[in-house]
């Protein structure tokens, strides 16, 4: 009897996802990103020793830091998300517990826990808008905006990654990424006929 040495394949939550959108929307998903739960008390020994570690100040309220492979993405008074590529996990948690040192921090690798999707394009804020109470005008929509809310009532982390918005991620608990991705195929379903009876 010999062992099974195949490796697992991991699949993403929308491995088949093929949504038909209109020309004015454009999704994808961005599976398998590293994402690690910080838990830290902002001003703290331990904060000071994070932020020497990514290279800049964690973001304050309902903001995210964007310009760096590492981004953070603010949670709450004491919690970031930090979004790195795939594969970063192992590493990127030796790092901060090695400069975290003896202080009270914590850092949790959650990568398995939610998907992203990447959208953008100009019916971006109306079809958001369908499902989502966050004001999303585009003055009111600054790039680096990061808000915990319910789109379609599944509970999300939307960042504006371009003005407008322009351009978002929503972070979503992979058990309900299909059901999000669903809602937001029929949510283009009137702008489809619209870009149909157009051609």
């Amino acid at each position: 009897m010999t062992a099974d040495t195949h490796t697992p394949v991991r699949n993403s939550p929308l491995v088949d996802w093929d949504p038909s959108l209109p020309d004015g929307l454009s999704a994808r998903e961005l599976p398998f990103l590293t994402q690690l739960t910080l838990r830290v008390t902002p001003g703290s020994t331990a904060a000071t020793a994070v932020e020497g570690y990514l290279g800049y100040a964690l973001p304050g309220a309902c903001r995210a830091h964007l310009d760096a492979e590492v981004k953070a993405l603010w949670l709450g008074p004491d919690e970031w998300l930090l979004v790195a590529p795939a594969g970063q996990a192992e590493a990127l948690t030796a790092g901060l517990r090695s400069a975290i040192g003896e202080e009270f921090a914590t850092v949790t690798d959650t990568s398995a826990q939610r998907t992203v999707l990447a959208l953008s394009g100009p019916l971006l804020p109306e079809v958001l808008a369908q499902g989502c109470a966050i004001d999303l005008a585009p003055d009111k929509a600054e790039a680096g905006a990061c808000h915990t809310t319910l789109l379609a009532q599944a509970g999300v982390t939307l960042v504006v990654r371009e003005e407008g918005p322009g351009a978002v991620w929503l972070l979503v608990r992979s058990s309900f990424a299909g059901y999000l991705a669903a809602w937001l195929a029929d949510a283009c379903t009137e702008y489809c006929t619209e870009s149909a009876g157009a051609t």
